[in-house]
């Protein structure tokens, strides 16, 4: 009775369809006020996401990484070897092994993530032109400790070498100049455009986090249409909107836009005002993303429910969809690496899209025509809620909820 004298009062203060919209988004404002799970997933989880990966990440990349070091040599050339490998940035020598067994056991269990072999009798043959051999092992379970490891290990193997041609050319009188030329004889000159740090934090945390922001709206998305069936609440829902769906869905959702637009933002002023995060691209084209991000993602999470008027189910899809974004969006793999298949299946992420468009005119600074087609995709996703509105607004209307 009072929900009847509720909905009676809101039809009197706001006449027409704006009024409609506006008695809506008041009672759905109402209902996240009284569901707690409402401002977890809207509001506290977000913000969590933000502070939690980019403060993970806070120094760029991993620095002082354990490495340990098998030294049978035991030579002034050996151990400047270690001290130039413990020098690096990102590698820290925590140990040194009597054997390669002994090594390899500490890297199984965990102890280090890669170790230098040094043999017996390496800088006599050096210093002879016998080529020795030296060997480092690293793990690859993590690929990006592997990968930056690897790099420092193939970087001394190169130094011994170079050092010990060094002196050898000194003392037949070569000058500094022909040494340097004779030991590097092509210069490279480095450019790594936009992240000139190699700031994995920049890199990862501008996906991952728009990645969790866009789960959490698919959920909730589903999760509003959903409950409305299971507390009975849809036929209140479409009276309110005097039967039209098109209005009963644009003013539920008002109110979770405005909320996930001004996380969007928070986000974006956190890190790219704050953090300092590289976007040549200008402050306009984060301003679209977050609204192209937004839209994009409630308008998938409309689609799943009406693909499957079910709460259960349509929240189901909406996780599996989300998680597999993360690993469809080629941030971590190279989508044109992937099978044919799996290339024309990353199409129907909006995490895809969302990634192609900021690396290409946010990070890049290229221009939006360059990524049009991506743009076109998100606009889509925005619109799929028109293919199963009818649908959706025969759910609100006749189906019974089934637990």
């Amino acid at each position: 009775m009072n929900d009847n004298n509720n909905t009676e009062t809101r039809h009197s203060l706001f006449p027409g369809t704006l009024g409609r919209l506006l008695a809506i988004a008041l009672r759905e404002c109402d209902v996240i006020r009284r569901i707690p799970i409402y401002g977890f997933c809207m509001v506290v989880f977000p913000l969590l996401t933000m502070v939690f990966f980019t403060s993970m990440m806070d120094d760029g990349q991993p620095l002082e990484m354990p490495v340990g070091v098998v030294d049978l040599d035991n030579t002034a050339t050996s151990r400047g070897l270690i001290r130039r490998l413990d020098a690096f940035q990102t590698s820290h020598v925590v140990a040194h092994y009597p054997s390669v067994t002994a090594a390899r056991t500490a890297m199984q269990n965990g102890d280090i993530y890669a170790f230098l072999y040094i043999p017996k009798g390496t800088a006599d043959e050096l210093v002879s032109s016998r080529q020795p051999k030296i060997s480092f092992y690293y793990s690859m379970t993590t690929m990006v400790s592997g990968a930056l490891l690897f790099r420092d290990l193939k970087t001394i193997s190169t130094l011994g070498s170079a050092a010990v041609g060094q002196q050898t050319m000194r003392a037949r009188g070569y000058t500094d100049r022909q040494i340097k030329t004779f030991l590097q004889p092509i210069a490279i000159d480095l450019h790594q455009i936009e992240n000139s740090t190699t700031d994995y934090n920049a890199y990862l945390s501008t996906v991952l986090v728009p990645g969790v922001l866009m789960l959490f709206i698919f959920l909730i998305t589903a999760y509003a249409l959903g409950t409305e069936l299971k507390f009975n609440r849809s036929k209140d829902w479409m009276q309110m909107a005097d039967d039209n769906i098109s209005v009963a869905i644009i003013g539920k959702f008002l109110p979770h836009t405005l909320i996930f637009l001004t996380m969007a933002l928070v986000y974006s002023y956190y890190v790219y005002g704050i953090m300092g995060f590289p976007h040549p691209g200008g402050v306009w084209k984060i301003v679209m993303m977050c609204f192209l991000m937004v839209f994009a993602a409630q308008g998938f999470g409309i689609f799943a429910f009406g693909l499957m008027p079910s709460l259960r189910m349509s929240m189901s899809v909406c996780s599996l969809w989300a998680v597999l974004s993360f690993s469809m969006a080629g941030s971590a793999f190279p989508v044109m690496g992937m099978d044919a298949p799996l290339q024309s299946l990353a199409w129907l992420f909006p995490l895809r899209h969302y990634y192609m468009v900021y690396q290409t005119t946010i990070l890049n600074g290229f221009p939006l025509l360059d990524c049009w087609w991506h743009v076109a995709a998100l606009i889509a996703f925005m619109l799929m809620p028109i293919l199963v509105i009818k649908k959706i607004k025969n759910a609100m209307l006749t189906y019974v909820y089934i637990p």
